[in-house]
């Protein structure tokens, strides 16, 4: 019996393959999970039909990523931190900062799409990568600064002692 394969089957094939399994199988156990339609030419019409939406559709979300990451690469963000001596910074400047940061400059990226190797510790500008497609990534202008010096001393003056 001739099949369509609706999804990726496991030791099978592909979705959109045309297939040739006992009719037991198809009956009992692809048809009934959808995994399957049978391969008539009504079918397979309808199959290439909705190849060809999902194919458009694709092809928007790419043309959009495109857009976006020619967008980000003209954007250059600035996130203010507490430093101390030596350029250090005060905690870290993470992905989810920079999201952040982003989203108040009207971008919307989503953390998990900034590629971050690991936390950011050192006063600097950076490029950071940005994934806004599976097959597009941007190159965004990552600057951090420092809004604030800690006093030489630590907290030695609120307790009342000296630095001398």
């Amino acid at each position: 019996m001739k099949i369509i394969l609706q999804t990726d089957v496991f030791n099978l094939g592909k979705a959109g393959e045309i297939k040739e399994v006992s009719p037991g199988y198809a009956r009992n156990y692809l048809f009934p999970k959808s995994l399957a339609l049978t391969a008539d030419e009504e079918n397979i019409r309808l199959w290439e039909e909705k190849k060809k939406l999902a194919e458009k559709k694709e092809l928007k979300k790419f043309k959009q990523a495109e857009e976006l990451a020619q967008k980000l690469e003209k954007v250059s963000c600035t996130i203010t931190v507490k430093s101390g001596e030596e350029e250090k910074i005060f905690g870290a400047v993470n992905n989810a900062d920079i999201a952040e940061e982003l989203s108040k400059q009207g971008i919307n990226i989503d953390k998990k799409d900034i590629l971050l190797p690991e936390p950011i510790r050192h006063l600097g500008a950076y490029i950071v990568e940005v994934q806004v497609h599976q097959r597009v990534t941007a190159k965004l202008k990552l600057w951090v600064v420092s809004g604030g010096v800690k006093p030489r001393g630590g907290h030695a003056s609120l307790r009342g002692e000296t630095n001398g």
